[in-house]
């Protein structure tokens, strides 16, 4: 995917401010509208105009799009994971002079696309205010006993002289037990201000787990790695393992091979039902560091035979 320089596209400066923007994108505009340009590619430029108007004239969006860093247009792009954490967003930006839903690029999609599909556009004739929407990072450990949360949220604005910057906002946020990955918090009214006599919209926070190095979760099943000593795994034994819901013992029963998974039944994230905590086994072998555990190997290899051959069996 190709990175668009909206600046560029709208053929202004980074620091342009919002009066230079909207002039800009009305003098574009009018050279490139497809029914009175006579240009071969008046409609293609006439949508990208478009685009990179969408973008720089709404705080929220250049401000998460400048956080990306200048960058060549044209040069190969990925968005870096969880760029857009914390961002709050709002506006569908439909009706931008015939730019819709369906002209835009896939960089724009990849970038601002589901914020654009999640918010809605108020109807009301009271004026309700635009739902906002944030996506933040929480500890795993939280879905199983549910916590309270200090969020911080970057909210672009403008300052006075049109420039985009960002504002800060905490809330207290109550993280239900049993929440999962992708699921939606609705705080209600504290979205965007509704105009007269119009109530607030509200902020949706759309949850996802931090990274963690022990467990990994699809649904409400939660996996970790269980390393085994050998004799462990051969004989059988009783070991700890760390959950995120705290200690629970666990029975390894004889003849395990590395890569068995045992299940706890309904050990996972909370619900109705709750999930299942898969152990996934390994086997550590001790390092053969000193003349006794090197003879315990050899020992081993007499007790196993010839008729024990990996290679072979594989």
């Amino acid at each position: 995917m190709k990175f668009k320089d909206y600046y560029e596209t709208l053929g202004v400066e980074r620091d342009a401010s919002a009066d230079d923007i909207k002039l800009a994108y009305r003098k574009l505009a009018r050279k490139f509208h497809p029914d009175v340009s006579k240009e071969p590619d008046a409609e293609a430029r006439f949508k990208e105009i478009g685009e990179a108007y969408e973008v720089l004239k709404a705080p929220e969006k250049r401000s998460a799009y400048d956080a990306i860093g200048e960058r060549s247009g044209g040069e190969e792009f990925k968005p870096p994971p969880d760029w857009d954490t914390a961002y709050e967003f709002h506006g569908s930006g439909d009706g931008n002079g015939g730019f819709g839903a369906h002209d835009r690029s896939d960089f724009f999609e990849s970038l601002f696309g589901r914020a654009a599909r999640g918010a809605r556009r108020s109807t009301n004739v009271n004026l309700r205010g635009e739902d906002h929407h944030a996506r933040v990072l929480i500890d795993i450990e939280d879905a199983f006993t549910g916590a309270r949360r200090s969020l911080t949220l970057r909210m672009p604005a403008f300052d006075e002289q049109g420039h985009g910057v960002l504002q800060e906002r905490t809330l207290d946020v109550a993280i239900p037990k049993g929440i999962r990955q992708g699921q939606q918090l609705r705080l209600a009214g504290q979205g965007g201000p509704g105009l007269g006599s119009g109530p607030a919209g509200d902020l949706f926070f759309e949850i996802e787990f931090k990274p963690h190095s022990r467990y990994r979760v699809d649904g409400r099943d939660v996996y970790v790695d269980l390393p085994l000593a050998p004799w462990e795994a051969a004989l059988g034994a009783p070991v700890t393992i760390i959950t995120p819901a705290g200690s629970i013992e666990l029975t390894v029963p004889a003849g395990s091979a590395s890569g068995r998974k045992l299940r706890l039944k309904g050990k996972g994230i909370p619900g109705d039902p709750a999930g299942d905590l898969y152990a996934l086994l390994s086997i550590a072998l001790p390092p053969a560091d000193s003349e006794a555990s090197r003879q315990a190997y050899k020992t081993l290899r007499s007790a196993a035979g010839s008729s024990f051959n990996r290679r072979r069996s594989a």
